[in-house]
């Protein structure tokens, strides 16, 4: 059975699939195709139901749960940590509120956490998210919300993080931030315990030969040193990520009561 994986074009996500592409785990009949794009684009393919397999964020999920159920494993959960808003100087809270803030997009989770710390109807315009940090330390934007390894690299572009939203999150709740998923296509019927079962152990194998699988993640790092890389997958693939767990599925739950979706999270 052909099954599209879709996964986005960053370092954790690949970690994640590399034992798949080097054949290292047991497809059970499956043949599964790799679709690599930015975040945002996965999440608007997803509205469509167009791969049977996606990472999509977590910010998504609700207009998508009459298509996809979630994965419990796959998702990238930061805790006390997870995307940043940057700025050329100190920003306090209310002044943030009055500027434009260029985003990676309106279905992101960063995007709704941001709103949800903002609240009202905060200045934001879409911007692919590799273009954020040139856009910000240019001056062409006061502000920026990063994601991906943006999390790491900012400094270097001489901005500072004036919030951090994982960090926002743990305050609130004490719970782990959701932010990219796994979902499958719930049309996929009784195929789905196969597919659940093969990605899951491609994650553990990566984590058990965890330097095959960070060489492979090294090539969608975007120019960004090895050592980077490594932190920035070690900050997205553990063992949340290997199972969701009571915790993990609280900060999914969470996180759509605050969204005000009335969506329930359901699980492969």
């Amino acid at each position: 059975m052909a099954i599209r994986v879709g996964h986005s074009a960053d370092p954790d996500d690949a970690f994640m699939f590399w034992a798949i592409d080097a054949g290292r785990v047991d497809t059970r009949g499956l043949e599964l195709e790799q679709v690599v794009s930015d975040i945002q684009s996965l999440n608007e393919w997803a509205l469509e139901g167009r791969l049977e397999v996606t990472a999509l964020s977590m910010g998504a999920y609700a207009s998508v749960a009459d298509r996809y159920l979630l994965l419990p494993h796959g998702a990238s959960m930061g805790f006390g940590y997870g995307p940043i808003v940057v700025a050329r100087r100190e920003l306090a809270l209310d002044e943030l509120r009055e500027l434009e803030i260029v985003s990676p997009g309106r279905l992101t989770t960063a995007e709704l956490v941001l709103r949800l710390v903002l609240g009202g109807e905060p200045s934001l315009r879409e911007l692919p998210f590799d273009r954020i940090l040139d856009e910000v330390g240019s001056g062409r934007a006061e502000a920026g919300l990063l994601i991906h390894e943006g999390q790491l690299t900012y400094a270097a572009a001489g901005l500072r993080k004036v919030l951090d939203l994982g960090e926002w999150w743990q305050a609130e709740t004490g719970l782990p931030l959701p932010l990219g998923v796994n979902a499958a296509r719930r049309d996929l019927g009784d195929r789905l315990p196969d597919v659940s079962a093969v990605l899951s152990e491609a994650i553990r194998v990566g984590l058990e030969e965890r330097g095959e699988a960070l060489a492979y993640a090294q090539r969608y790092g975007r120019g960004i040193d090895t050592e980077t890389t490594d932190r920035f997958v070690e900050m997205y693939v553990n063992e949340l990520t290997c199972d969701y767990g009571e915790v993990g599925r609280r900060a999914v739950d969470e996180l759509l009561r605050r969204s005000g979706s009335g969506v329930t999270a359901e699980y492969v």
